[in-house]
C-alpha cells in the first residue's frame, strides 16, 4: 500500500467513526417529538411514599417508561412550581392501536 492509499484509508475511517458518532446525538434529538405507541401494557405503577410538602415544589410521581424493549421504572421527584403553569405527570393510556404514552409536563 503506497502513503497515498494510507492516507485516504485513514480520512475514510475518520469520516466514518465521525459519522457514527453523530448518529445517536442526531437520533436523540429526533425522539423528543416522537409519539411512542407500543402493543405491551405498562406494569401496574409502584408504590412509592410521597416525601413531606416542599415549599416552592410539586411531586412528579414515578411511571413507567419504554426503552424501546421493556418498560423500565422512572422514580417520583421534584419539580420546581412554575406560576401560571400547571404539571401533568407523564403516563400510559390505552388506544385502538395500542399503548400510546403521555410525556406529561408543564401547561397552561
Amino acid at each position: 500500500m503506497n502513503y497515498k492509499n494510507i492516507v485516504l484509508a485513514v480520512a475514510l475511517a475518520a469520516g466514518a467513526a465521525s459519522s457514527a458518532l453523530m448518529a445517536p446525538a442526531a437520533q436523540a434529538q429526533m425522539r423528543t417529538d416522537v409519539d411512542i405507541r407500543i402493543g405491551t401494557p405498562p406494569p401496574p405503577p409502584r408504590y412509592e411514599r410521597m416525601p413531606p410538602p416542599r415549599r416552592g415544589y410539586v411531586w412528579a410521581p414515578g411511571y413507567w417508561a419504554w426503552n424501546g424493549h421493556r418498560h423500565v421504572w422512572v422514580g417520583g421527584h421534584w419539580e420546581r412550581v412554575r406560576r401560571g403553569y400547571r404539571y401533568a405527570p407523564p403516563g400510559w393510556r390505552q388506544d385502538p392501536d395500542g399503548w400510546r404514552f403521555n410525556r406529561g409536563g408543564w401547561g397552561r
